[in-house]
């Protein structure tokens, strides 16, 4: 074993340092120089597959499983956390992988309703008075009104707001996830304005009121934001702004996240923002008049005909800030048109369904042999699930 005397001191030409060093530093640049280019090749490799993947249409698919079911006509589907919500008049049931039952809530429902929030849903008898308040684990609260209920609208921790109308009064109640009433309001028609469509945003703090006046002869929407924090206990009646449209039919209004709501009608929409005080950003006013029109939390798309094709209907989506971002058309003379949870849009009726891409590709079209009710986009960008009549089928497009 050596010791501290073994070791010698031993001189070198600092020239031949400088070299060594310059050596050194040249081999590192060249290292590193062929990791940045390996990098930047994978990086255009990966860009490549997800533009090719973006920009692929399809012409078949492969079904994966096939799961049997017995539903009545009467029932509906939904999609909630990426599952499948089954409703009909007589309950609600939840399926999760491989359409594993998760929980089953019988009811007695007229007209059933279902609004969802991020980890939450409610579903409610439209026309009636019952509510359940649900989330991927069961009920979480029944609340029972006493007046008919128009509308519901939930927020992602279960606080629901509730639209009541009952002759010529309009009644706007907030409850917790418990079922206790957090705020209360009316409105007589015989002053004037009288709502039409509530929404509630994300973290429950905001409500607005839709309303529609007709006592000056024409027609007049008008939108007010309510506060239901600090800064609107400073406000009269929590009233944080409002607004008005004159010669407006605003029929439909929806916070898409907790400081953006956006106002719709057939002639364009409008979107404000704010996280206390929602003000006018911008508005959009279509040019054609709008055959239909649908939306998510991120798009407003409408329909209306082709003028150059008859038959055919030309598809338009905007995103919040109003810009164009697709347009196709499609010659199916669809019974719903709707954003999936990949953001593509499902154009289908009753045996044929069309998917375009947000990039404005007719990505997949097919008809079926049986009746379609529902399409839901799957884990990745070719995996769907067709829910037709009697099974529901996984499948992966090809």
């Amino acid at each position: 074993m050596a010791s501290k005397r073994d070791f010698k001191t031993v001189e070198t030409d600092s020239i031949e340092l400088e070299e060594i060093d310059a050596q050194v530093r040249k081999h590192r640049r060249k290292t590193f120089g062929h990791v940045v280019r390996v990098l930047i090749l994978l990086a255009i490799v990966m860009v490549g597959v997800q533009l090719w993947t973006a920009l692929r249409s399809y012409s078949s698919y492969e079904v994966r499983s096939i799961t049997e079911r017995q539903d009545s006509k009467a029932t509906r589907y939904a999609t909630f956390l990426s599952k499948c919500i089954e409703y009909s008049n007589d309950g609600i049931i939840y399926r999760g992988d491989d359409e594993e039952l998760l929980w089953n809530q019988s009811f007695e429902m007229n007209s059933p309703v279902l609004d969802i929030c991020e980890k939450y849903l409610t579903i409610y008898d439209q026309g009636g008075t019952s509510i359940y308040i649900m989330t991927e684990s069961g009920v979480v609260q029944k609340i029972e009104t006493s007046v008919p209920i128009d509308r519901v609208c939930i927020a992602n921790q279960g606080t629901v707001a509730v639209l009541m109308k009952e002759n010529a009064v309009a009644y706007v109640r907030l409850y917790d996830s418990n079922g206790k009433e957090l705020a209360n309001g009316e409105f007589f028609q015989e002053k004037g304005s009288f709502p039409v469509d509530i929404a509630l945003s994300n973290d429950a703090q905001k409500l607005a009121v839709d309303m529609v006046d007709v006592n000056a002869g024409s027609v007049c929407s008008v939108i007010s934001f309510y506060n239901f924090g600090s800064v609107g206990q400073n406000e009269i009646d929590n009233n944080v702004g409002t607004y008005t449209y004159e010669g407006v039919l605003i029929p439909e209004i929806d916070f898409v996240s907790a400081d953006r709501m956006v106002a719709i009608s057939n002639e364009g929409f409008i979107v404000f923002e704010g996280e206390q005080k929602p003000e006018q950003k911008r508005k959009v006013t279509y040019e054609v008049e709008a055959q239909s029109v649908f939306h998510n939390n991120k798009y407003v798309g409408l329909t209306y005909s082709n003028p150059d094709t008859e038959g055919s209907w030309h598809i338009k989506v905007y995103d919040m800030n109003g810009s164009v971002v697709m347009e196709n058309d499609t010659a199916i003379p669809y019974t719903n048109i709707e954003f999936l949870d990949s953001n593509e849009i499902c154009v289908r009726d009753t045996y044929s369904c069309e998917l375009f891409t947000i990039h404005s590709i007719r990505k997949f079209a097919t008809t079926f042999d049986k009746e379609l009710f529902k399409v839901m986009s799957g884990g990745d960008s070719v995996s769907y699930t067709f829910v037709l009549e009697n099974e529901t089928d996984e499948v992966r497009l090809r």
